[in-house]
């Protein structure tokens, strides 16, 4: 392998997996119209994936017991970001869901300064307020004192910010391997989606064939299996400047696609907030791009 080949790669499998993350809706809103309910959707893919993962996540056993707070942590946050996520793309409008998912520059920097207790400069607070600006677009602007956002936009919100906590965990406890957070990951969601087929009564679908049964294996099994893996992967092996732009590419497809296959619109005032939103996140990326130049710079002698 050349050196240049092995340079790009990590950059290759981030974009290769962003596609099938911006692509996500597709099979949960198909699996859904088959019949099966959103919950059991989740319950099922992720319960397939964390079977799958229970070999290397047992060979982790010690490490897990050693690290149990950091790799509960991500449990919970992680979990919780993966069904919140899933369901508000299962039950809501794309574009909207995806959009306000990717507050994260918001959240981040919140979480950055009273979590982590982080040096927020004046790039971080722009990147916050343009974030903010672009969430009050998209949720109707001065119309959301008539008409309030709906349950999903909360629940798409949500996602979002357990996913930048998340972000802030793995950051906190960057000595965990990577099979054990994603085995957090799956155990969380699965955890969390059979605790929310419980609640919401959720029962299996009477008219739906084996062959339906097979598409929601293969949806578990494989695509997030790609998603899941080729992300975090990549993101361990990439500057995080880098990676952050790169998984822009997830917000990118989601839109173009609701709108090309899905039958979605974009309004004006919801493509100026997502915008503004999109700005926000490149403006962080930049950030922790310029902080991570000043830190790694050689001293003047």
């Amino acid at each position: 392998m050349s050196p240049s080949f092995k340079a790009l790669l990590p950059v290759w499998v981030l974009v290769f997996a962003s596609f099938f993350w911006g692509l996500s809706w597709w099979p949960l809103k198909t699996l859904n119209q088959l019949g099966f309910e959103g919950p059991l959707i989740i319950l099922v893919a992720y319960g397939l994936l964390s079977l799958a993962f229970l070999p290397w996540i047992l060979r982790y056993r010690a490490y897990i017991a050693s690290h149990f707070k950091a790799w509960f942590s991500i449990l919970l946050l992680g979990g919780g970001a993966n069904l919140a996520f899933n369901f508000a793309l299962i039950e809501g409008e794309v574009i909207r869901v995806m959009v306000l998912f990717y507050l994260l520059p918001l959240w981040g920097v919140l979480g950055g300064k009273f979590l982590l207790h982080e040096k927020v400069g004046r790039l971080g607070w722009l990147a916050a307020g343009l974030a903010i600006s672009g969430a009050f677009l998209i949720v109707g602007g001065f119309d959301i004192f008539t008409t309030p956002p709906t349950w999903i936009d909360g629940v798409a919100l949500l996602s979002g910010f357990l996913f930048a906590m998340n972000n802030l965990a793995f950051r906190a406890h960057q000595d965990l391997p990577l099979v054990p957070k994603l085995g957090a990951l799956f155990i969380g969601t699965l955890i969390f989606s059979g605790i929310l087929c419980i609640v919401a009564q959720t029962t299996l679908p009477t008219e739906t064939s084996s062959l339906d049964w097979f598409w929601l294996a293969g949806y578990g099994l494989v695509w997030l299996l790609i998603a899941n893996l080729g992300s975090q992967w990549s993101v361990t092996h990439l500057p995080a400047s880098r990676s952050s732009i790169i998984m822009v590419m997830e917000l990118v497809v989601a839109v173009v696609s609701a709108i090309l296959i899905g039958n979605e619109t974009l309004h004006f005032w919801e493509a100026i907030g997502g915008l503004l939103i999109l700005s926000a996140t490149l403006l962080e990326a930049f950030k922790e791009s310029h902080s991570s130049e000043i830190t790694h710079q050689p001293a003047k002698s």
